[in-house]
């Protein structure tokens, strides 16, 4: 793991960040100065007890949006790969890949959590393999059961699902979409997928109905005030 830890003087020194609390900035610094290389920390309810930091400290962070806190207890500073750039050579990836499935980067280079966690992701090995040549997707034409030829489905690109998605000003992440697909063959339930725009709204409808019905509650922090801490 890198040695040193860096931050980003637009993000410090913004009024964001100034209006905190002390204490606050103080438990920023500390985390990053513990974050992996990818900017994850595993242990932040240990490094509070240590520095003396308290619930309001950790809950002003993650209301900033200056932290992403995780169900399993880890964290991961948003800004870190603005804060820090690591060589190649002395970069060590997070233990934590389940974690980071689930962040996406803005074009700004922070972490932004993806809109759709009820979607197992998938790792980029995972996908390595599934782009090989028995991949779906290649026009060809198909009979069917009356011997009617009829062209086979093609699946999308990350570009044109991010597209569509940017189009209908819709909230969800489209290489998770491909991902996702990808891993099951392009099924929808146990049907081959035949308009994949139609899908992409019914994930988006999907969102909407899970964002309306679900309570704005933060399982790490519903650990900390249980006295877990």
């Amino acid at each position: 793991m890198a040695e040193r830890r860096m931050f980003a003087k637009t993000i410090v020194t913004s009024d964001a960040f100034l209006d905190m609390p002390p204490t606050a900035r103080c438990l920023y610094f500390t985390l990053g100065m513990f974050a992996d290389d990818d900017g994850f920390v595993n242990n932040p309810k240990s490094i509070m007890r240590q520095i003396g930091s308290t619930l309001d400290d950790m809950k002003i962070l993650i209301s900033k949006k200056f932290v992403i806190a995780f169900e399993s207890g880890v964290i991961v500073i948003k800004h870190w790969k603005i804060h820090n750039y690591i060589q190649s050579d002395r970069y060590h990836p997070t233990k934590y890949q389940e974690e980071k499935a689930l962040l996406s980067l803005d074009e700004n280079k922070a972490y932004t959590q993806m809109d759709t966690p009820c979607i197992q992701p998938v790792s980029n090995a995972d996908t390595e393999v599934r782009l090989g040549k028995d991949r779906l997707g290649e026009d060809s034409l198909s009979k069917d059961s009356k011997g009617k030829s009829t062209r086979r489905f093609t699946p999308p690109s990350v570009e044109e699902v991010a597209e569509y998605i940017n189009q209908m000003n819709y909230h969800i992440n489209a290489e998770t979409f491909i991902d996702y697909y990808e891993s099951n063959g392009w099924l929808v339930g146990k049907a081959h997928m035949k308009d994949w725009k139609a899908t992409v709204r019914n994930w988006e409808r999907r969102r909407q109905n899970d964002t309306k019905n679900s309570k704005p509650t933060n399982p790490f922090l519903e650990m900390l005030e249980k006295g877990d801490y």
